[in-house]
């Protein structure tokens, strides 16, 4: 390639079009152009990115399923045919490259963003503007002549694919819910190509079921939740003690906070505890439940 490599690395892959049907080991490569499948000089499969219409972890297809454990499923049209090909590594290997990969695909990307569509329960008159798409292990940002714009998605409470006429015409657009600085924010974002539409899609449901994993790992008691909705619900408590809030003896709070804390949910400032994001996604989550 001529090119610069971005990832490259011995593991083991295979593809519906290649000749073999069962996997190879070889050299995965990976530019910001293309992904090749190398098992030898004679032997070398290229799959341009522009081509790729969708990107699975640790999905593999059932006819290629019996051989592979680690995996990243590559979706790409050829020849007017939709094709998969698997690649197979260790966990970390395979959790770096599908990170690079999904940059590769999406980095750069035009996108029409409406930053603040809306805050808290409030619609708000932004309009939409343009700007550059950028991934990264955790977050998403949008970049423009006026800033950067980044959304943390450890503190997405809710995401969904809608259409929406934007410019006098429908585009496929990501809303999403997230937290900043205690409030609810609303951000809209739409892309004039459905194929990387779906793509950011794929990322961030990766992304926000690995968060959900972390938070069904912790387990919640009615008190602990309900220390957790009256820190997310009265914000700055002006001096009020927490066990006064909830009516709960002091001590009691206190070693609950400490639970809190140690479950990445709580942390201590100079204005007494607050929630991390984590925590102010677990608490909103709960409210939407009680109120819906």
């Amino acid at each position: 390639m001529s090119e610069s490599v971005i990832a490259d690395f011995v593991g083991n892959f295979n593809a519906e079009v290649m000749a073999t049907t069962e996997p190879v080991k070889g050299r995965v490569l990976l530019s910001q152009k293309r992904l090749v499948l190398a098992a030898n000089e004679n032997n070398k499969f290229t799959i341009p990115l522009s081509s790729i219409f969708d990107v699975a972890v640790g999905h593999v297809p059932p006819d290629l399923g019996d051989f592979f454990d680690s995996t990243v499923t590559v979706a790409f049209e050829r020849n007017d045919s939709r094709h998969v090909a698997v690649v197979e590594g260790d966990d970390d290997k395979i959790s770096k490259f599908s990170t690079v990969l999904f940059k590769a695909i999406l980095n750069g990307t035009e996108t029409t963003v409406k930053e603040r569509a809306r805050v808290g329960g409030r619609v708000t008159d932004d309009a939409f503007s343009t700007a550059k798409l950028f991934v990264s292990d955790g977050s998403v940002e949008f970049r423009s002549s006026s800033g950067t714009f980044a959304v943390d998605l450890a503190t997405v409470t809710d995401f969904q694919r809608t259409t929406r006429e934007i410019a006098g015409s429908d585009r496929p657009t990501l809303t999403f819910r997230h937290m900043m600085e205690g409030t609810a924010v609303t951000t809209m974002a739409a892309m004039a190509s459905p194929r990387k539409m779906s793509i950011l899609g794929r990322y961030l449901r990766i992304e926000y079921s690995d968060l959900m994993e972390e938070l069904q790992d912790i387990e919640l008691t009615d008190d602990k939740t309900e220390i957790l909705v009256a820190i997310y619900s009265t914000g700055d408590m002006d001096g009020m003690p927490l066990a006064d809030i909830v009516g709960t003896d002091s001590s009691a709070v206190t070693m609950l906070l400490r639970d809190l804390e140690e479950d990445g949910l709580v942390q201590d400032s100079s204005d007494g505890p607050t929630l991390t994001p984590k925590g102010e996604v677990v608490a909103s989550r709960h409210l939407e439940d009680v109120n819906s």
